[in-house]
């Protein structure tokens, strides 16, 4: 009984249960990435191996063989995780202004800008994930295969306030805009020239132009 006459709860002053094998394993792997992506802003893709990201992470190759083939592998997994944590900044942006019509949706692209740029910097080797998905071709499809799920995702928000242009050319433009919002996340790290704020307003200002473009036309 506690001091208040309650009863103490049946597991009260119990050992903790050790997560579930699956928890453990899945622990594991997120251990591994987090050891790689900073191992890879370190060292770069050349020099990255499995076994320094065993020595990093304490575990032995057979275990990291356990969840991925190589470092290709590794490195893929890392740019899956980085893309759909940033698509799902976008989902939740789009979620937050669409309601409020296109204006409003243009007005706070640098919004996105600096959001999508928290979380690849919050990302362990999140710019060199980046990197590596441009650099690599076995990588490529990652970046690819994302940066066209995010286009349709807003091709289908858009089109409804662009009635006369036709789809493809909105595809296009979105394609191209998702394109350079990831090339302007780079830059963040690369150019000390401009200061941040001025990129983040720069690059708002150039992608307000392409999605609001003043013609409805096209190249067919």
């Amino acid at each position: 009984m506690t001091k208040s006459g309650a009863a103490a709860p049946a597991d009260a002053g119990a050992v903790p249960k050790a997560p579930p094998k699956q928890a453990r394993a899945q622990q594991t792997r997120e251990h591994l990435l987090d050891v790689a992506g900073a191992l890879l802003a370190e060292i770069g893709m050349e020099r990255i191996s499995t076994n320094l990201i065993c020595n990093r992470a304490g575990v032995t190759p057979p275990a990291l063989y356990r969840y991925f083939e190589d470092k290709y592998a590794v490195i893929e997994a890392l740019g899956w995780r980085l893309m759909e944590r940033q698509n799902q900044v976008l989902v939740a942006w789009m979620e937050r202004h669409l309601p409020h019509g296109i204006d409003v949706v243009t007005a706070n692209i640098e919004e996105l800008l600096r959001e999508t740029a928290r979380v690849t910097e919050s990302e362990p080797g999140g710019v060199w994930i980046e990197r590596a998905l441009h650099a690599t071709p076995k990588l490529a499809h990652v970046r690819i295969e994302s940066h066209r799920y995010v286009t349709d995702r807003q091709v289908e928000a858009y089109a409804p306030f662009f009635p006369e242009l036709p789809r493809h050319v909105l595809w296009r433009r979105v394609r191209m805009a998702v394109e350079f919002g990831y090339v302007t996340d780079e830059m963040l790290s690369e150019e000390d020239s401009i200061p941040r704020d001025d990129v983040f307003a720069e690059a708002a200002r150039m992608l307000r132009l392409v999605l609001r473009g003043e013609d409805n036309g096209g190249a067919a």
